[in-house]
């Protein structure tokens, strides 16, 4: 077992990685799928396609909106019957481009086979333009358009790739599978996101309690350092389980012992993160100018008759999914989006599958009611798992005084990460997540504003 972990906070929930020996299966295409303009971190995408026009899997629907924005591509071919506002998870409306799928033809030009393609072109531009022609955004849950990530503000130099192969929240398989089952191509990702950045050393780091992950991956590599010296400087770290290992701040503090500063980034001590599921999808755009019109979801729960974990196209309304393996369980009473920890509770079943879903999960009354608040008994265990140093009870506090933002903002709300750590270990049964997330989002929108008019006035 590693003793290699992050130096501040965290929880040990139970794992309950209950589908973890489900391959990932393919599920049959729907007869019609919605596909959000939103879904990306910045800028929603503008459509190119109108009402009527005929479509092919990746085809491009919608360019960039901005410079923080991504492309989007058709997941199915088929007409364009609707382009207007569909209700998403929460049941908010947003921007959809409707098409009623019509047989399955790709693209010209997209490989679909199964070959392993090794060799990658050695104009690290040329990669770059074909991730971000292919829509890639990172597929850990922030979706940051990943050609953006590539590149660096002046000044600013990667000294270090990390993959992200944790998948420290609860219950999620898909990304333990995607190790599993597409190794390779997760590994050549690497070698081409490491090319990228002109980096030496990469690292994939995995939780120990995916000891199938780790060996495979340490044999993958063995194996391709034979092929190419490309394949040189990229290791598989083995780190201690514990929650939330995957964010960020915390893997950066694990695999380099670096700390990013409040307010900074990873690029500030020298890291680029990725996804596993995003360097796969790297490996599918430059080598086989395949952009993300699919992705791995874990469908699971203790309740839930069926486990699995699926390769599903984006798009995919909720309801065939769950329909595909049974129906909802008669005790079933809520379905999360991602994991128990940092996963929103779903409002709408109706809704369609994004670039960035991980997850469906299904919990029972008994599991999802929460203890009877009390007092806070200034115990100190928020502030002892707060991965982020912060101190939730002072926090929780605040925000329930009301008017306090200037206080909130200089005990910086603003760098919660909205783990869930606190919640989970306070005793009070106090929802500290909930108060603390409210405050924040307020503390954002003041200093995004204020941002926007230091900008405005230096013009």
């Amino acid at each position: 077992m590693s003793n290699r972990t992050f130096s501040i906070g965290g929880v040990h929930p139970a794992d309950n990685k209950i589908s973890r020996e489900c391959k990932i299966e393919t599920l049959p295409i729907p007869e019609t799928v919605y596909i959000h303009l939103g879904q990306h971190i910045g800028a929603p995408a503008k459509p190119v396609v109108a009402v009527g026009d005929k479509v092919k899997v990746g085809q491009v629907l919608a360019e960039p909106g901005g410079f923080v924005s991504a492309y989007i591509h058709s997941s199915v071919s088929g007409t364009v019957k609707s382009i207007a506002p569909r209700a998403d998870l929460a049941g908010n409306p947003q921007m959809c481009i409707e098409i009623a799928v019509e047989g399955d033809e790709w693209l010209e030009g997209i490989d679909t086979s199964d070959t392993v393609i090794t060799d990658f072109p050695d104009e690290a531009s040329v990669c770059l333009e074909k991730i971000k022609a292919a829509g890639i955004v990172g597929l850990g849950g922030a979706t940051f358009p990943t050609h953006v990530k590539l590149s660096p503000p002046p000044g600013k130099k990667c000294d270090m790739l990390i993959i992200n192969g944790c998948e420290c929240e609860p219950y999620l398989t898909s990304d333990f599978r995607t190790l599993l089952e597409k190794g390779e191509q997760v590994a050549i990702g690497t070698a081409i996101l490491k090319h990228i950045l002109g980096v030496d050393k990469a690292t994939i780091a995995i939780e120990d309690n995916k000891p199938e992950a780790i060996k495979h991956m340490k044999e993958v590599l063995a194996n391709l350092r034979k092929v190419s010296t490309r394949f040189a400087g990229i290791c598989v770290m083995s780190l201690m389980k514990k929650y939330p290992e995957g964010g960020e701040k915390q893997l950066i503090d694990a695999v380099m012992h670096r700390q990013v500063a409040s307010g900074g980034l990873p690029i500030d001590v020298g890291a680029v993160i990725q996804n596993v599921a995003t360097a796969l999808a790297v490996y599918d755009a430059v080598q086989k100018n395949k952009p993300i019109v699919d992705n791995s979801v874990t469908v699971t729960g203790e309740c839930f008759p069926r486990q699995a974990n699926l390769l599903v196209r984006v798009g995919t309304p909720l309801r065939f999914i769950i329909d595909y393996l049974g129906g909802v369980p008669e005790n079933a009473v809520k379905v999360i989006s991602g994991g128990p920890m940092m996963g929103r509770a779903i409002a709408n079943l109706d809704a369609a599958t994004l670039k960035g879903t991980s997850a469906l999960l299904f919990l029972t009354r008994e599991q999802t009611v929460r203890g009877k608040e009390s007092n806070c008994i200034r115990c100190g265990k928020c502030a002892e798992a707060c991965p982020m140093g912060l101190e939730p009870f002072l926090l929780n506090r605040l925000s329930r005084a009301g008017g306090m933002l200037d206080a909130l903002e200089a005990n910086a709300v603003q760098d919660c990460i909205e783990c869930g750590c606190c919640l989970y270990s306070c005793p009070a049964n106090i929802p500290l997540l909930d108060v603390i997330r409210q405050s924040k989002v307020q503390v954002m929108g003041i200093m995004r504003a204020r941002a926007a008019a230091a900008t405005a006035a230096k013009k």
